[in-house]
């Protein structure tokens, strides 16, 4: 696999977790619910001027075609409601009663490397407190092609979203959990910093509040990873889960996605 060698000079700096090398981010207009203030994280390197999208997913950029594909067990399905708030079309992720997951899967024609930093922005809603997984950085392959399926992942349950690190050999730590409201718009800012070594870091803002700065870890798979968006549980079969995203966004910087 191909690894990209046009690392930003912020990322020299080893040791260095996402959440160390962004700035805060600016107030995003269309954010419907009141924002933490975020920590106070000294920069690196000056901020660009202006932001830099490399990816927008937003629904009204394509709809479902912004995804390398749309993984939707029958009879789930993904939605793109307009509800007159201003937002134009959102995505609404809807794993139905007998199936176990309904996720946009990977970025339509791009292909991720390691050895550079991700952010990702969205807004994220659930229609219970219970939506099980709404985010994967999910590795490719399946049974020896991996060694850690999902280096980072969220859930939704016990109306908290909780964020574990999955380290190889499938070992599950914790790195943080804040309240989550169902029915509730919540901003969500994600920087990965893809490292086939455990020199790696991921960082996690959640309305504004920095909530996981996880250092030492190893955020890239044998085969790569992609991420996933959406209602995965095989524990919640039974029950129906709906998950809306907004806004999609991936760049380099946070401000980038803010």
């Amino acid at each position: 696999m191909r690894h990209d060698n046009a690392r930003s000079a912020s990322l020299s700096d080893a040791g260095r977790s996402p959440a160390d090398r962004q700035a805060p981010p600016r107030r995003r207009r269309r954010l419907l619910t009141p924002t933490a203030p975020a920590a106070a994280l000294s920069l690196v390197l000056a901020t660009p001027a202006h932001a830099t999208v490399e990816w927008d997913g937003d629904a009204d950029n394509g709809g479902t075609a912004v995804f390398a594909s749309v993984l939707c067990d029958s009879p789930s399905y993904v939605y793109q409601p307009d509800w007159g708030d201003g937002r134009g079309k959102i995505f609404g992720f809807t794993k139905a009663v007998g199936s176990e997951r309904c996720e946009g899967h990977g970025i339509a024609g791009r292909t991720l490397t390691s050895g550079r930093t991700y952010w990702f922005g969205w807004e994220s809603m659930t229609k219970t407190g219970n939506a099980q997984t709404v985010f994967q950085w999910k590795s490719w392959g399946t049974g020896d092609e991996h060694d850690q399926n999902y280096p980072v992942i969220m859930k939704v349950e016990d109306s908290r979203l909780k964020i574990w690190y999955v380290a190889p050999g499938e070992q599950w730590i914790s790195v943080g959990s804040v309240a989550w409201t169902p029915a509730t718009w919540n901003k969500i800012e994600l920087g990965i910093d893809a490292q086939t070594s455990t020199s790696g870091s991921f960082a996690l803002y959640v309305n504004g509040q920095l909530v996981v700065d996880r250092r030492n870890a190893r955020t890239w798979d044998l085969k790569g990873n992609v991420p996933r968006w959406g209602s995965y549980g095989s524990t919640i079969v039974d029950v129906e889960s709906v998950h809306w995203v907004d806004g999609l966004k991936m760049g380099t910087t946070r401000a980038d996605v803010d």
